[in-house]
């Protein structure tokens, strides 16, 4: 057990539920690891020591008894600083809140509590979840690579897994936030299908592009959470009443018989080698499990692309509203400019955006009567540095291209999932990306643990995050 930090979450949590190790040492180990760790990495907005404990040994407590509630029973996860939490400071990565604090925990930070996680701490993001952090706000850093950006937004959600710092996480994605952040930090990100989790309590971006969703080691630890937190909600109106499927239990299905298409073109545009070689690797893995691999042709998707930032600004107008205009001036210069663009959205630009919207979904709806799965990419190039991605938002066209491939899920509202994939030649991770119809994500976890088992990733791990 001397690597504990860096165990996946379904296996820690199985050595905690057969007494091998008791929660309360799994989660000291943890803590101790954020105080000798964070200060380098600042993934943490705020850590819930004394908390964490007592629902450690609580925990334990109940372990002993008996009375085991799951895979996550006794698992110290922490969850990106927009999910409410009762009693705790929820500042959403933006100073002016750094006295908010909710008087209920959101629905998927109280499922995870009756599911016996033990919540260590809130993890730091960009502010108000677009793409930069707040000047006051010193960013997660790299732990692969130093000045290669972290991600964006949920950033100390990827940084921290990364770091052997929490076995799990909870981010959010609008544009690509759960899967950047995942590609980024070498780890797994699941984006469920729109409304299949709930966003009560999670501080909004745009409510119809947010989605909610789990960030771990492992194909098999996302799949644990989501099923935890997956399903309808009476707080949230919009989340889906289908029944949740057993993801853990299924994600060892194989893929015999699933139809996976591929794009060649539309992932070979200025791509690099090792990724497209990578994307090659997980169509082949696949195939060797038994899929059926065909080839298929992307529906075009620029003009739904470009539709994402008027949808996305016009939509934090309504998020901001008790705030902006009216404290603007403790916002910083990235997302006041960005609110200050909403205002000037007109009723026929968001019409427009979301007629190429609906288009897309429909096209896509219709791919997924060939296909079952598509392969695709989170991002082309290798991560960017951080000066690098600074620049990012003064050009129209590079802001396209980087969300070019994640922002499409978020639009149609189609899961997916990021996997890692390897290193590029500076030792930053690169990965690729797998998208499933409504309700597709047990398929994904089982494509994905497919892919897991051919290049397991997972195992390895930064040398800066070693004590």
């Amino acid at each position: 057990m001397d690597d504990i930090p860096f165990l996946g979450l379904v296996e820690v949590g199985k050595n905690i539920q057969s007494g091998k190790v008791s929660s309360e040492e799994v989660t000291q180990t943890i803590l101790e690891r954020i105080d000798k760790l964070d200060d380098i990495y600042s993934s943490y907005a705020l850590v819930m020591k004394e908390s964490a404990l007592s629902e450690a040994k609580k925990a334990d407590e109940e372990i002993k008894a008996g009375k085991i509630r799951g895979a996550l029973h006794g698992v110290p996860i922490a969850v990106k600083d927009l999910c409410d939490t009762e009693g705790i400071i929820t500042s959403c990565g933006m100073p002016m809140f750094n006295n908010r604090v909710p008087s209920r925990d959101s629905t998927v930070v109280a499922r995870l509590r009756g599911a016996g996680a033990i919540i260590v701490g809130k993890l730091q993001m960009t502010e108000g979840a677009l793409a930069m952090h707040h000047p006051d706000i010193v960013p997660p850093v790299n732990p692969w690579v130093k000045n290669r950006w972290s991600g964006a937004s949920s950033s100390g959600s990827g940084v921290s897994v990364a770091a052997g710092l929490t076995y799990g996480s909870l981010g959010s994605d609008t544009g690509g936030s759960i899967r950047f952040p995942s590609l980024c930090n070498g780890i797994v990100g699941l984006k469920g299908t729109w409304g299949r989790v709930s966003r009560f309590g999670v501080f909004p971006l745009s409510d119809t592009l947010d989605h909610v969703g789990p960030m771990a080691r492992k194909v098999e630890d996302v799949a644990a959470m989501m099923g935890v937190i997956a399903g309808i909600d009476e707080q949230d109106s919009t989340t889906l009443p289908d029944k949740v499927p057993n993801y853990l239990g299924e994600v060892s299905s194989g893929v015999s018989g699933v139809r996976v298409g591929i794009d060649y073109k539309y992932i070979n545009n200025n791509t690099d080698d090792k990724i497209l070689n990578a994307a090659r690797a997980c169509i082949e893995a696949l195939k060797s499990g038994g899929a059926e691999i065909i080839e298929i042709e992307m529906p075009q998707t620029n003009n739904a692309v470009k539709g994402w930032v008027p949808l996305c600004v016009a939509e934090a107008i309504i998020a901001h509203k008790d705030t902006f205009p009216v404290r603007s001036d403790e916002y910083s210069e990235t997302l006041k400019g960005f609110l200050q663009a909403g205002e000037d959205v007109t009723g026929a630009e968001y019409a427009q955006a979301t007629i190429h919207r609906r288009e897309l979904s429909g096209a896509i709806d219709l791919l997924h009567k060939q296909v079952d799965l598509i392969v695709t990419l989170t991002l082309p190039q290798p991560i960017p540095t951080v000066e690098e991605f600074s620049k990012i938002g003064e050009d129209a066209e590079a802001v396209e291209r980087l969300i070019e491939y994640t922002s499409i899920a978020d639009l149609t509202g189609n899961p997916t999932i990021s996997l890692p994939a390897g290193f590029d030649n500076n030792g930053a991770p690169i990965g690729i990306q797998l998208m499933g119809p409504a309700l597709g994500e047990s398929l994904l976890c089982r494509a994905g643990y497919v892919f897991q088992k051919a290049y397991d990733w997972s195992e390895f791990k930064p040398e800066q995050s070693e004590i």
